[in-house]
């Protein structure tokens, strides 16, 4: 662990293993942290604020532009790391690791953009000043689905903005955090500004962070069960928050649109990190008179991908984190099997080919999915594509809105009234149009409804760790 400028075992003497999950070898052990480790970080980060809060927005971009340039100049042997022990395809290692270097170039730049204001007084002698400070200490929590871009995409902002920080990263992906702050380190942040605690158990870690009086918010990527026990717990200490939590994204087919060019998108976005990410589409709603051609070319370009050990030469979809994780994908395959709808591809776990070694799952086309299926309801989190035909654009609005979830949606059409209307008439926050890709370092990512309170990106993610301070003056 990283705590105060130093790298320390647990104070419990204690490790654990991480694991790769497309062989489930051991990779190596991390120190298993606990409230103890926590509380010290907590105090590392609080006695550096001031320090760090009190440097020029010049000092502290100066750093972040050197952080940024050892990520870029690191980026293969990360990518090989991140594959290694999160799974995921090599290339998309690669594209994960630049994702997360534009964090750190976009907040450098942006440390010295927070600006104030002046605001007239009703009385002639009066003058406001708004002034931008930082909140205090953050405490981080990232998950295993992209384990260096969601550090950074915290880490970085916190920074700019003169925040320290105290980070517990997800437990399956503990090493890749460690390579983060190995550069951090490097970089020159001084001692206590970032500190990081790897737990096994993360309970007691957030116990703390919602219940330490000196952490001043708290920002989580997670489910959004976790999500709202975080949330519960850090309203009652009145903490900020800001939280990404789990999506349900539908991905519509209009009638106008080229159903072999929304097919590709489809192919790409839906099985990129083996399905396991928020923003992954869940239901695919497509125009009657365009499902079957839809269908045909997806299903043509699922059955060509290629699952195995992501550093692999043409390995297009890499393994699941865990057992549970394919457990939960059999049981929703197996239950939309049991009512009605039709397997194209796929629909079964992986066991060939040494395959058994690891979390994997085929990936699959389901067609002619209803709304009575757990696929329809559920967050997936796994390469399973569900296609739901329809008529009618009244009813497809409805039932792409029929969730509690409000994160990422996708639209394809040809008619840009037809865009501009679902886009105004989707509740979600992150709508690509003919885009599979509507995120960037630039832009503000975030949920609404169950998906989460907060932006993270753009202008707005720094905002989220600041402060506004009002001083009235009488002349």
């Amino acid at each position: 662990m990283y705590i105060n400028g130093e790298w320390r075992a647990a104070k419990s003497g204690k490790r654990f293993d991480s694991l790769n999950p497309a062989t489930g070898d051991v990779i190596d052990s991390v120190p298993d942290g606990g409230a103890g480790d926590a509380l010290d970080a907590i105090a590392a980060a609080d006695a550096a604020f001031a320090g760090w809060a009190g440097r020029t927005a010049y000092e502290r971009s100066a750093i972040l532009y050197k952080a940024w340039s050892l990520m870029i100049e690191r980026k293969a042997e990360l990518a090989k790391l991140m594959t290694t022990e999160q799974g995921k395809p090599l290339r998309a290692a690669e594209n994960e690791t630049q994702y997360a270097a534009d964090f750190l170039l976009w907040y450098a730049e942006e440390a010295k953009r927070v600006y104030g204001e002046t605001i007239p007084g009703p009385r002639g002698d009066q003058r406001f000043i708004i002034f931008k400070a930082p909140v205090g200490v953050v405490a981080a929590v990232t998950p295993w689905n992209y384990p260096i871009s969601m550090l950074t995409r915290k880490l970085a902002p916190a920074l700019a903005a003169g925040c320290t920080v105290v980070l517990k990263p997800a437990e399956a992906t503990s090493l890749c955090a460690i390579a983060v702050f190995k550069i951090l380190e490097e970089a020159g942040v001084p001692k206590g500004v970032v500190n990081l605690v790897t737990a096994l158990d993360p309970k007691p870690i957030g116990d703390v962070f919602t219940s330490d009086p000196r952490v001043r918010k708290i920002t989580f990527t997670g489910s959004t069960a976790v999500g709202k026990l975080l949330a519960g717990k850090a309203g009652q200490n009145l903490k900020r928050i800001s939280m990404e939590l789990g999506g349900h994204a539908p991905f519509i087919v209009w009638q106008d649109a080229d159903p072999t060019h929304a097919a590709k998108g489809a192919s790409l976005v839906k099985f990129l990190n083996t399905g396991q990410a928020c923003i992954s589409p869940n239901r695919m709603f497509v125009h009657k008179d365009a499902a079957a051609a839809f269908t045909e070319e997806l299903t043509g370009r699922v059955e060509k991908l290629r699952a195995g050990n992501g550093l692999e030469k043409g390995v297009g979809i890499g393994p699941l984190v865990n057992e549970a994780a394919v457990a939960k994908v059999e049981r929703q395959v197996e239950d939309a099997r049991a009512k009605g709808a039709r397997v194209m591809c796929g629909g079964h776990r992986l066991l060939d080919n040494g395959l058994d070694r690891g979390h994997f799952y085929a990936a699959t086309v389901l067609a002619d999915v209803t709304p009575d299926m757990l696929i329809y309801r559920e967050e997936t989190f796994g390469p399973v594509a569900a296609i739901v035909p329809f008529d009618d654009d009244d009813d497809v609005m409805a039932m792409a809105n029929d969730t509690a979830y409000g994160l990422a949606a996708y639209v394809y059409t040809n008619n840009l009234a037809k865009a501009l209307r679902t886009v105004e008439g989707l509740d979600f926050a992150i709508i690509g149009v003919n885009d599979i890709n509507p995120t960037s370092a630039a832009a503000p990512f975030g949920g609404m409804k169950s998906s989460g309170l907060g932006r993270e990106g753009g202008h707005e993610g720094i905002e989220e760790y600041l402060e506004s301070k009002t001083a009235g003056f009488s002349i």
